[in-house]
């Protein structure tokens, strides 16, 4: 039985992204697809004295038909600039003395111009913290036909996929009838449920960076994931 899981590669995540890593054996990263602005793609949002606070990757303009690979950053030194915002948001928290060194250095190693070479980058090595055993691949380097449901359904049937795991806003589009007719189960991702953990600048906000979870509750992050072998 191999779980897939696809989706567009996301800045910093929350934890349930990477809860949904965690839970499938190949997750693959949907970037040939169109890039939309005002998403999840070049930003996250932190916690800070003053409430909720974006943190967005500077984008260089280009054509609305560009894809999520194309996109570049018109800013090289943004990585610096969003470690100086981290740091003020979060320096009180109390892991951060411990996890820093180890955030940090993934934001010094961030040197590619590409938003989703960036993305991977920090999947990559937030996975390695928690200790997510992760398999990322391309979209791209499958080769995929089609559009929406049939797209995905041929990525999943050239991943070799018995199960393909999604989140419930998939619903809207999602044609169950043509993986059943591949032989290929459908599995809605239930990302409920989530423990809350002490979290610095109260009222406690899920919907946020995992860096959050990451500097208020150090080694024990993954315990506040569903589907994290420990």
């Amino acid at each position: 039985m191999k779980r897939v899981a696809i989706l567009q590669s996301n800045y910093v995540p929350w934890k349930g992204y990477f809860d949904l890593i965690a839970y499938v054996d190949e997750f693959i990263l949907l970037d040939n697809v169109q890039y939309t602005a005002g998403n999840w793609r070049n930003r996250n949002r932190i916690k800070t004295e003053a409430g909720a606070r974006w943190l967005s990757i500077p984008i260089s303009r280009g054509p609305l038909s560009r894809l999520i690979n194309e996109v570049t950053v018109s800013d090289p030194d943004w990585h610096v600039r969003h470690w100086r915002i981290l740091t003020q948001a979060y320096r009180k928290a109390p892991c951060f003395g411990e996890m820093a060194p180890a955030i940090e250095e993934l934001y010094r190693t961030c040197a590619s111009g590409r938003l989703s070479a960036i993305n991977r980058h920090f999947l990559e090595g937030i996975c390695a913290l928690l200790g997510i055993r992760a398999n990322l691949s391309r979209a791209e380097d499958y080769a995929p036909a089609g559009s929406r449901t049939e797209r995905v359904l041929d990525l999943c049937r050239k991943a070799g996929a018995d199960e393909y795991v999604t989140g419930p806003a998939a619903r809207a589009y999602l044609n169950e009838e043509l993986f059943q007719d591949a032989g290929i189960e459908v599995r809605w991702f239930d990302y409920s449920g989530y423990p809350e953990y002490s979290q610095l600048h109260p009222p406690f906000d899920h919907q946020v960076t995992i860096l959050d979870l990451i500097v208020n509750t150090g080694p024990a992050a993954a315990r506040y994931l569903k589907h994290v072998v420990r």
